[in-house]
């Protein structure tokens, strides 16, 4: 898999919820293009802004047009509401959407601080 990545901002020493948070939805978005769109060129944001962390994933559409049908894996169904989960414990934002492109994207907002009862394990 090909990825581009870049980060805005210098990172301010978050909580261990709230890195532990933005990993997994990176990590989660990764998987999801490696399963539904092998081979798609990617894209991964990171951006350290006042008060909050913001993190998007986004990939372009799949180079032979198969998607998850080339990569030949399992699909739970369950990484999208996954990833919205733990960014809304910690009181944050989360979207994501296929493109106007033919991609798909995932973007989270998490605030450095926590607000919610927690991050989801």
């Amino acid at each position: 898999m090909s990825v581009d990545f870049s980060v805005d901002g210098a990172s301010r020493g978050y909580g261990a919820g709230v890195e532990q948070t933005a990993f997994r939805v990176v990590q989660e978005a990764l998987t999801n293009v490696h399963k539904h769109a092998p081979g798609a060129r990617t894209r991964v944001r990171l951006a350290h802004r006042e008060g909050e962390i913001a993190v998007q994933v986004e990939n372009e559409r799949p180079v032979d047009g198969e998607g998850a049908a080339a990569a030949g894996l399992p699909s739970g169904g369950n990484g999208l509401v996954g990833m919205k989960e733990r960014v809304a414990a910690l009181g944050g934002g989360f979207v994501s959407g296929p493109t106007d492109v033919g991609g798909f994207r995932v973007s989270a907002v998490i605030p450095a601080e926590r607000r919610g009862r927690g991050a989801i394990r």
